[in-house]
């Protein structure tokens, strides 16, 4: 019996530029998946050090205002700060109040209700009251969600003011707008006759009743969120296909030196 010679598995054809090709194709795919996976393990860190910060910051006791983020305090103090518990004394100006178009919450459509709270040093913070149903107007009375009048002192977070980044369209920079299409403290300071602390009072939920509007806005969950999970889904995948591909090059250069013509 003559034995088998197993042939030389023949590679030639991966020069091929079909193949060339599959070979640029199949790397840019590990590329981009080991790079998601490396982007959900740093959104996964940010996670953690955001639930940190928020976990040390609501056992705070609330500072003044004032010591934070007084009128002329640099704008990025609204990121620095953020979660930070403050409180203020003085009373609201419903009259320069604005919606925030475009917020769900728990999946339905609404409004965020922003509302300037003169302090009694004379300037203002802009509160972001929480959450109202789409079926309010921005141009029409809204029975039922009106802040408490008279001089009271509110507690709450400081939240980032926003204005339009990158291809955003910016609300118009004339007229007196009664919606924003985010809480845009530089544009609601053009339409009021006082100054504006650089930053958004986000009320606390424990200080408002909680079955009356606005929804007063809860801080962001302290889970870990599945950052960690997608990150091991986008590393499982490009290892597949680091491991998967060559056996593919090597099963079909096997195939090559099988067929190849016998010579006698």
């Amino acid at each position: 019996m003559t034995p088998t010679v197993e042939e030389t598995p023949d590679y030639s054809f991966v020069r091929r530029p079909t193949w060339v090709l599959s070979h640029v194709l199949v790397a840019g795919l590990v590329a981009a998946m080991l790079f998601a996976g490396i982007w959900q393990v740093n959104r996964h860190s940010e996670r953690g050090d955001r639930n940190e910060l928020i976990a040390a910051r609501v056992e705070q006791a609330p500072v003044s205002l004032a010591s934070v983020a007084p009128p002329g305090a640099d704008a990025l103090v609204g990121e620095e700060e953020q979660y930070l518990r403050v409180v203020v004394t003085g009373e609201y100006r419903t009259e320069d109040e604005v919606l925030i178009r475009n917020r769900t919450l728990e999946g339905s459509p609404g409004w965020w209700v922003l509302t300037p709270f003169v302090t009694d040093d004379g300037w203002a913070v802009a509160v972001n009251r929480g959450w109202i149903p789409r079926v309010f107007e921005a141009d029409a009375p809204r029975p039922g969600t009106e802040p408490a009048s008279g001089r009271i002192e509110i507690v709450g977070t400081i939240q980032p003011a926003r204005t339009a980044e990158g291809f955003q369209v910016a609300d118009p920079d004339e007229g007196q707008l009664s919606t924003l299409a985010r809480p845009d403290v530089a544009r609601l300071a053009e339409q009021v006759g006082y100054d504006l602390s650089p930053v958004v009072l986000r009320l606390d939920p424990a200080s408002v009743d909680p079955g009356a509007l606005p929804t007063a806005l809860s801080l962001p969950s302290l889970d870990a969120g599945p950052h960690a999970s997608y990150a091991v889904q986008w590393f499982i995948f490009s290892t597949i296909a680091l491991a998967g591909y060559p056996l593919i090059l090597r099963r079909v250069a096997r195939g090559k030196a099988n067929s190849a013509p016998e010579w006698e």
